[in-house]
């Protein structure tokens, strides 16, 4: 056995016991075409949370089925990443920084050597959702959040910070993808730039749907699903709150059936956004909530795999998050006799999420007690009470309450760093303990492509290509907040949004292989812009 054999064995059999050791990376494939691939990510869930959602609903999830190995999650700048970072690492094969969505991060350095390559610093670089569609693959993104928030952003865009979602928005809706089903569509319609993304992609020739019924109907091979303004419900708010709209597991399933229709296969990313909100809010309620949908979704994703036998399934968490435990300091000298219900039956008592619960809260809170109730604290003293009726952060407060009646701990409202859980199924399925950014690298080779070379010819900087052929370029504010890149050479006039995949050349456009991205410094386009040169 090599020496790096045997460590990441070793780091295995810590992390994990003997669960998943036997094979240290992925299986070679021995399915024929097509190949398709279902991401799933469950945002900022510690395995405590994965944990407690067990004993919660009382028998193994669907995830303890396909445990194959653990995964480090640290960025380029700390043991502790953002979602932007994680995603971009679980999408494209590279560590970058806080806030950076599918960019090299500011430094590119290896051990002994700072700003090896300076000039490469922010370069864009092609996601895995890119990679599936150049060799001609269907593609979607669910996610129970905005469509527009950091990690589904991962999977299909390129910005300088995760804050910038009507630019998201844009590339998302110009990256050609098949099956849209999440919320945001605020950033889609109510924009700076005055451009309704909505009715562009309807002219793109998408089936819209903003219910649940109307996506159970839907029949055509492209659709776009914005649900909510902003994120969905919560699972277990869902019934009360928000009926129209679909589960977790709902939309999987309807973009498995879209996407597999496609003769040369598909690539499909799955989110269980709101997991890691809940755990910000230390809302337990909330995290074992959408624990349980997420679970529900790798039951439908794998339910197609074992029926497809061409399908690799991955799901992941792409960071820690709150640091919670079952057990706290008042049962640091009971934990051995402390029964399960102790932890459960407290939670069991809740019908709603924090924020599910405060949706019913009148202004005057003369109704606190029923909604402390609708989050199972049924049974509290008049002190408690008072404390919530005057209190200046009534979310937090509820929270602090029931993690005390649950005996339950948390030590941040943060991100944590610990390593997390890979859990895996299918031909090519990776195994051990691994590195977030080989996860994209196994997931290209299953679907039959390089995504460092995809890179080297998706995003070439146009300043240097179009001024070494001597045209003059800069770039243009042609409306109030899109730039343009523009490179003229005698009567030949050339025109490149950003956030498109469009290229106009003396008047005419035409559809490029990808989208155009400006990082605040350079602007990037396909090399496929060559073919529409004079």
């Amino acid at each position: 056995m090599s020496k790096k054999l045997l460590i990441t064995t070793l780091a295995c059999i810590l992390l994990l016991g003997s669960v998943g050791c036997t094979e240290m990376k992925a299986q070679q494939p021995h399915t024929e075409s097509p190949r398709n691939v279902i991401m799933m990510v469950m945002d900022g869930t510690s395995s405590g949370a994965v944990a407690l959602a067990r004993w919660y609903k009382g028998r193994d999830l669907a995830l303890d089925q396909i445990l194959t190995g653990g995964v480090r999650t640290y960025s380029a700048e700390s043991a502790i990443t953002d979602s932007a970072a994680a995603a971009t690492a679980l999408a494209t094969g590279n560590k970058t920084d806080e806030h950076y969505i599918g960019l090299l991060p500011s430094k590119i350095t290896t051990p002994g050597k700072q700003d090896e390559n300076p000039k490469h610093a922010l370069t864009p670089v092609a996601n895995i959702l890119e990679g599936a569609k150049q060799v001609g693959k269907t593609t979607g993104i669910v996610a129970t959040s905005e469509i527009q928030h950091a990690t589904p952003a991962g999977f299909s865009t390129h910005v300088l910070s995760r804050k910038q979602q009507e630019d998201i928005a844009e590339q998302q809706v110009y990256q050609g993808i098949d099956v849209v089903l999440g919320g945001g569509s605020v950033h889609l319609t109510n924009r700076k730039d005055q451009e309704n993304l909505q009715n562009v992609i309807k002219e793109k020739g998408y089936q819209w749907v903003d219910t649940r019924s109307e996506l159970q109907k839907a029949n055509s091979t492209k659709i776009w699903g914005s649900f909510a303004e902003e994120s969905l419900a919560y699972d277990i708010d869902r019934p009360a709150t928000k009926p129209s709209e679909p589960t977790l597991a709902e939309m999987t399933n309807k973009a498995i059936q879209t996407l597999s229709k496609d003769k040369d296969g598909f690539f499909l990313f799955v989110e269980g956004s709101k997991i890691d909100w809940a755990a910000h809010k230390n809302d337990i309620v909330g995290m074992i909530s959408d624990v349980l949908a997420f679970d529900e979704a790798v039951k439908e994703a794998v339910a197609f795999a074992e029926r497809d036998g061409n399908t690799m399934v991955i799901a992941v968490t792409d960071h820690g998050n709150s640091g919670i435990t079952m057990g706290n300091r008042q049962t640091s000298r009971s934990y051995a006799h402390t029964p399960v219900e102790s932890f459960i039956q407290p939670l069991k008592k809740a019908k709603r999420t924090v924020e599910g619960a405060l949706q019913d809260l009148k202004e005057d809170r003369s109704n606190i007690k029923q909604v402390a109730k609708l989050y199972g604290l049924d049974d509290l003293s008049n002190n408690e009470v008072r404390m919530l009726t005057y209190s200046n952060h009534v979310g937090a407060d509820l929270s602090a309450l029931l993690a005390k009646k649950a005996n339950l701990g948390f030590t941040t409202g943060g991100h944590t760093g610990e390593d997390v859980f890979l859990y895996a199924y299918g031909p090519s399925h990776p195994t051990g303990y691994l590195e977030n950014t080989e996860l994209p690298e196994i997931m290209a080779e299953f679907m039959g492509f390089n995504l460092e070379k995809l890179s080297q010819s998706f995003f070439i900087n146009a300043k240097e290509s179009f001024e070494k052929q001597g045209y003059v370029t800069k770039m243009v504010q042609k409306e109030q907040y899109n730039l343009v890149f523009t490179a003229t050479k005698g009567e030949v006039s050339i025109e490149i949004p950003t956030n498109k995949n469009i290229i106009t050349v003396n008047g005419k456009s035409h559809s490029l292989n990808g989208i155009s991205i400006f990082n605040g410094r350079d602007f990037f386009v396909s090399e496929q812009v060559k073919e529409f040169l004079p």
